[in-house]
């Protein structure tokens, strides 16, 4: 392959260097070196047996092609080839991303155990060449799929920077069996017709496993594809399976531990925020209820641990929890008490185990009103955003190949979003920074406004975070609550309560718009009106929330 430079490695405090350069020149590295982890099992061993293949995770490259324009942000995007493969292990894909970000990823390569697990392909087809390209790009790209031999399929692409066929050595098919289906995930890079003097666009996409979970078996192989035209309903790339059952690469007690130690977030709280955390035992301790319908006359104070909380069934509206009756109880417990509160873990295998996702679970006795910013007016609005009992988290993604932390998920209300462990702020070495939003309490990884509604007409729920001398190292206290591979781990009985951890609250939305009616006039109040009425029952405050296990992402991967 011709004009291939290795990439030089960077500090984060580099990354202040002109941000087109980024994904091309420099690679991310955490703020900090990472801790030598406790013995024990094959996690961060650097590479995960998956039956009769064995894996590891290469994230070293060298680049092929790249092209300045089109795809996120318009800066581009960039294509590498991975290098410094072990001895005895294959290329199974190349890798690329966009350039609106720092160099941060991998790909696995793969070695055969039982010498039938990975063939050469048998032919290449060449899917898209960049002869034709319009836009500002490095030299010419040509992307190529490998054939793979009957009863094997392709796990990515090759890419070259000349219009030869690579060898067919260069890059491994796998064995079917060992596959699952695989679907397309974040847009790389795309360029349309216009951008070709051939009338053909043209998409890169990242690929994720089709089925996410617990439970599930397939494995992300951190490759793309790229396609020309319409997209076909079956991909020509798959995804890895782990067909070994035991979990031999997560980690164990002590390396938990570990983990929480070295990427534990710092949550910073708003200097405004009247209703902090607290510990589920404070609030049970400090007067919170347990109702049952049809005697709520007669409800019942909860036991420290949730003991005689009534256990799995469904939500189905029978019981309920509520702050004490006493006002000058309920407003005390409404606040919170960050001295006493701490996070509750819940360890969990993703893609087959090849990663783990720890997911910090926050507790907050009461969610406040939430503010509306329409235009440049800021307005209070009642009731709308109130609820008793609040749960909120931050989800960790580490590698299991290594230990490094890949991905962090930020909790926003019913959604939430994914970054690189490259686009976030760190403190304390590589302690994540999350920032817990006013009144309402979603995460965000950076300060500032973030406006939840219609973003163009400057409409929707204000949700503002700053840094403040209020905050929380969640490192300091913490609880594993669930680790169910695991089997030392006892799960409370409190988290296993399946019903509301507040009441519902019964209030007319349309009672509280009218309250903004002197100020909002014609499309102005349509507009604002459909915002508010197209919020979910979390945002809007109507319902109490569920406990984390009655999640949809206790089992599943994050919305």
């Amino acid at each position: 392959m011709g004009n291939c430079v290795p990439l030089p490695s960077s500090s984060s405090s580099d990354l202040s260097k002109n941000r087109e350069a980024l994904a091309i020149t420099t690679m991310f590295n955490l703020p900090s070196p990472l801790p030598s982890w406790p013995p024990g099992n094959g996690f961060a061993s650097g590479s995960i047996n998956l039956g009769e293949l064995e894996v590891c995770q290469v994230s070293t490259f060298t680049k092929v092609w790249a092209t300045h324009e089109g795809g996120p942000e318009n800066l581009g995007a960039t294509f590498f080839e991975p290098s410094s493969i072990p001895a005895g292990f294959f290329m199974l894909g190349c890798y690329s991303q966009p350039n609106n970000k720092p160099l941060f990823g991998w790909v696995l390569a793969g070695k055969d155990d039982s010498k039938e697990a990975l063939k050469m392909p048998v032919d290449y087809t060449l899917v898209w060449s960049s002869e034709s390209l319009k836009i500002r790009q490095e030299g010419n790209g040509y992307i190529w799929l490998p054939t793979p031999p009957d009863g094997y399929r392709a796990m990515g692409h090759v890419v070259t920077s000349s219009p030869e066929k690579p060898p067919l050595d260069k890059i491994r098919c796998v064995r079917s069996d060992l596959t699952d289906q695989s679907e397309l995930d974040m847009l790389i890079w795309g360029a349309d017709k216009e951008s070709n003097t051939n009338g053909l666009n043209i998409d890169v996409y990242g690929l994720r496993p089709i089925t996410v979970g617990t439970q599930t078996q397939a494995v992300q192989t951190g490759t793309f594809i790229a396609h020309v035209g319409d997209m076909a309903s079956s991909l020509p790339v798959a995804c890895l399976r782990n067909s070994d059952p035991n979990l031999s690469a997560m980690p164990n007690l002590k390396q938990i531990e570990a983990l929480v130690q070295a990427y534990s977030p710092w949550i910073y709280f708003h200097p405004d925020e009247p209703y902090l955390p607290s510990s589920v035992n404070w609030f049970f301790n400090n007067g919170a209820l347990l109702y049952k319908k049809g005697e709520e006359s007669n409800p019942s104070l909860i036991d420290l641990n949730g003991s005689n909380l009534p256990q799995g069934g469904s939500n189905d509206g029978t019981y309920w929890l509520d702050l004490p009756v006493d006002e000058g109880a309920k407003e005390r417990v409404k606040k919170g008490d960050l001295q006493s509160s701490q996070v509750y873990l819940h360890v969990k295998p993703m893609f087959g185990a090849t990663f783990t996702d720890i997911a910090i679970w926050v507790f907050y006795p009461f969610n406040g009103p939430a503010k509306a910013k329409i235009e440049f007016i800021n307005i209070s609005l009642g009731k709308i955003g109130e609820h008793v009992g609040d749960w909120e988290h931050v989800t960790l993604r580490i590698s299991n190949f290594t230990g490094e932390l890949s991905k962090v998920y930020f909790s926003e209300h019913s959604k939430g979003t994914w970054l690189d462990a490259s686009q976030v702020e760190y403190e304390g070495g590589n302690k994540v920074v999350t920032y817990a939003s006013l009144n309402g309490h979603a995460f965000y990884p950076k300060a500032g406004l973030v406006l939840q509604g219609n973003t163009k007409l400057g409409i929707g729920i204000r949700n503002d975070t700053a840094k403040s001398k209020t905050f929380m190292d969640t490192g300091l206290r913490s609880a594993i609550v669930s680790a169910e591979y695991l089997a030392t781990i006892v799960e409370p009985p409190w988290l296993n309560f399946a019903r509301e951890w507040g009441p519902k609250i019964n209030y007319n939305i349309d009672e509280e718009i009218k309250k903004v009616d002197n100020i909002l006039r014609g499309k102005l109040k349509t507009a604002f009106e459909n915002v508010i009425k197209s919020l979910p029952d979390e945002v809007l405050g109507e319902e109490g929330p569920t406990g984390p296990k009655m999640k949809s992402s206790w089992n599943g991967d994050e919305a």
